[in-house]
């Protein structure tokens, strides 16, 4: 059986989580800016069709990243408020201790390794 975090080493879990969760906003706001569609000149401009496409495709990737990034800011949020809650390194689907080595890699991970497997089979 998985031994539960210590105190000090969740007070770690959330520093570092805290600072993951403002480097990934920060990220999603540069990937904003970089968008070709943030651009307010965007709709009017009579740009070629191959201009047009790297634009489209340019975008598209965009939002798959951002997509992405906020995923995992909701993970981050999730596993911040079950600290405050006393609940972290529990598997949401089993209800034991999430392994202190599988927490180390994914500070966020909501379920142990074999309650993650049987959702992603």
């Amino acid at each position: 059986m998985a031994k539960k975090p210590t105190k000090s080493h969740i007070k770690k879990i959330k520093s570092a989580l805290e600072q993951e969760k403002e480097k990934l906003f920060h990220q999603v706001e540069e990937l904003k800016k970089d968008d070709p569609f943030s651009d307010p000149d965007h709709a009017s401009d009579n740009a070629a069709i191959d201009t047009d496409v790297r634009e489209q495709v340019g975008h598209e990737t965009i939002v798959a990243q951002i997509k992405s990034l906020q995923r995992r800011l909701a993970d981050i949020d999730t596993a911040l408020e079950k600290i405050s809650k006393g609940k972290y390194g529990l598997c949401e689907k089993c209800g034991m201790s999430i392994p202190q080595a599988r927490l180390k890699l994914i500070p966020e991970a909501r379920w142990c390794v074999s309650c993650y497997q049987s959702l992603y089979k």
